[in-house]
């Protein structure tokens, strides 16, 4: 599939950005539908994501902004394309209730950020900004200046995405 994101970017340990807010159980084929598995290009693979959700969100998403979802997000088949789809359309990260646990492990391996938050779904609305402290494990909704605490990173999933996803990681670790 060639290169994975648009550029390898440092991992910020904090960002702010504005959120989208989507549902629970979003599957892998809602975030990207099987129709597009064709495509090869990571930046038209962007412009197709959560098209499944809905068409114009990939279209409409903030710069540099933050998927904030429900329960059981990217639940359904393993297919990487979901999070590539995710990095791709310029998501800084994504927020949730609850994550398909092999899900949250190939977008880790891929790159991109995932924090647990339980309840953060039904206390904040489209359109916020919210500033996501990894390191201190804590979300805050610029808007109203309300914090939420969050689940930590491993030591070994902040390693694999400070290098910028698991590949880059192992080609450090072995000199390649």
């Amino acid at each position: 599939m060639g290169e994975i994101r648009k550029g390898a970017v440092k991992m910020e340990t904090r960002m702010t950005g504005k959120i989208i807010v989507v549902g629970n159980n979003i599957d892998t084929d809602q975030i990207y539908p099987g129709c597009y598995l064709a495509i090869s290009d990571p930046k038209e693979i962007g412009t197709h994501c959560l098209s499944g959700v809905d068409e114009k969100i990939a279209e409409n998403f903030p710069e540099g902004g933050i998927v904030v979802a429900g329960k059981n997000f990217g639940c359904g088949s393993s297919r990487e394309h979901a999070p590539i789809a995710l990095l791709n359309m310029g998501a800084r990260a994504v927020i949730a209730d609850s994550f398909a646990r092999i899900f949250f492990r190939n977008s880790i391996n891929l790159g991109l950020v995932l924090v647990t938050c339980p309840g953060i779904s039904q206390k904040v609305k489209d359109g916020q900004t919210l500033t996501l402290d990894i390191e201190k494990g804590l979300i805050t909704v610029e808007e109203t200046k309300e914090s939420y605490p969050c689940d930590k990173l491993g030591d070994q999933a902040m390693k694999i995405l400070e290098a910028g996803g698991i590949k880059p990681l192992m080609r450090k670790r072995f000199g390649k």
